[in-house]
């Protein structure tokens, strides 16, 4: 096939974590790869050029409005066949920057879960929806994961060619082989006893992500009951102050961005996440293969994996209670546990990595084709 892709994303680590298979296929056709994304710099295997964007949070800062200019002067000078757009900060930006182009490239934009929904403040949703909709002239494939999002973008035809894919795939391979001598030792060196019962929360701390509500769920819960919540982010000293004020510090356990993602699943009994919003979140796909009865917010994107009682638990969006009590009946209900994981074990297999680069890649092509046929 060959030609020059470029891939955007705000950040390095989501391309590093996402999108290497991706990158090694293009290049294992014969294509030039191109990675422009923001934050923290950090290798990325098989990119022949990676173009750091001063991206910022802030929607219209200055270094976004830079980025877009960087972008579009890049598109420009390098005549890309194709580009592929992930995360919405950088996606929005990217597809501005393709804006007006005498010879735009074909661009696809990943949808990794619009920031809004139904529940949304209307003027929220308002700005965000505006947002894809200015940039759907722009938006030649857009790639949906979940249904509420898939249906938003077929109604407001947010793109040219709108299909729901099956996420990016996971790699569960590092989650084999794991067993009780893992747990044991995780357990010892945390100083966790043998008998608790452990819930872990793998996420950025953000006001989207919500540990607060899963801090407080732990003040209702007894003694035994134990929350780990790995990562990072810039709500997490307000999080450890909150357990601290709530009396719950001693069993709630801060371990900071982590590697062994297989290792604190090992530790665990049960996996558990307060989100706001999601795509087609890795750390409930992970929790469930590992092994791990899941409770989750009932919201977008978990309602995608999870069949409430039948390969998790949901609870609404926000009710510290409800996730209490599901918490308690996992801790409680050990042969509830033990079906409800084996179920969700068995139906995250479809979302395989090798299963799902091929749909994904067949849509990537297909765009390409079209650039090719111009």
């Amino acid at each position: 096939m060959g030609g020059k892709v470029l891939f955007t994303a705000s950040t390095y680590s989501h391309v590093v974590n996402f999108h290497l298979a991706y990158l090694e296929r293009f290049c294992r056709e014969g294509w030039t790869v191109h990675v422009a994304c923001g934050g923290r710099p950090v290798a990325v295997p098989y990119a022949q050029e990676v173009i750091g964007l001063p991206l910022e949070k802030r929607m219209w800062s200055a270094g976004n409005l830079r980025a877009a200019a960087q972008l579009r002067e890049k598109m420009a000078a390098e005549g890309y066949d194709l580009v592929v757009a992930h995360t919405t900060l950088a996606a929005f930006f990217t597809r501005l920057a393709a804006k007006g182009l005498r010879a735009r490239p074909r661009v696809a934009n990943m949808v990794h879960g619009y920031l809004f929904d139904d529940e949304t403040p209307g003027l929220k949703r308002g700005v965000l929806l505006a947002a894809e909709r200015w940039t759907a002239g722009e938006t030649d494939l857009l790639l949906a994961m979940n249904e509420w999002d898939y249906g938003t973008a077929k109604r407001y035809k947010l793109g040219g060619t709108v299909v729901q894919v099956p996420g990016v795939g996971v790699d569960f391979s590092r989650f084999e082989g794991t067993g009780p001598d893992r747990r044991r030792e995780m357990r010892k060196k945390w100083g966790v006893p043998e008998d608790a019962f452990v819930a872990v929360y793998a996420a950025e701390f953000s006001k989207r992500k919500s540990q607060e509500v899963i801090i407080r769920a732990m003040a209702q819960l007894p003694e035994r009951m134990w929350l780990a919540l790995a990562g990072d982010g810039a709500l997490r000293g307000r999080c450890e102050g909150l357990a601290r004020e709530l009396g719950v510090a001693g069993r709630v356990l801060f371990p900071g961005q982590v590697e062994d993602v297989p290792g604190w699943y090992a530790m665990a009994d049960a996996a558990v996440s307060a989100s706001r919003s999601e795509g087609l979140p890795f750390n409930i796909m992970e929790a469930m293969y590992a092994g791990l009865p899941v409770a989750a917010s009932d919201v977008k994107g978990h309602r995608d994996l999870i069949e409430d009682g039948g390969t998790g638990l949901l609870y609404p969006y926000g009710d510290v209670e409800g996730c209490a009590q599901r918490l308690m009946r996992l801790a409680r209900e050990d042969g509830l546990g033990r079906e409800l994981a084996r179920r969700a074990r068995d139906s995250v297999e479809r979302f395989r990595l090798e299963r799902v680069l091929p749909i994904v890649w067949e849509q990537y092509a297909a765009l390409a084709s079209q650039a090719a046929a111009v």
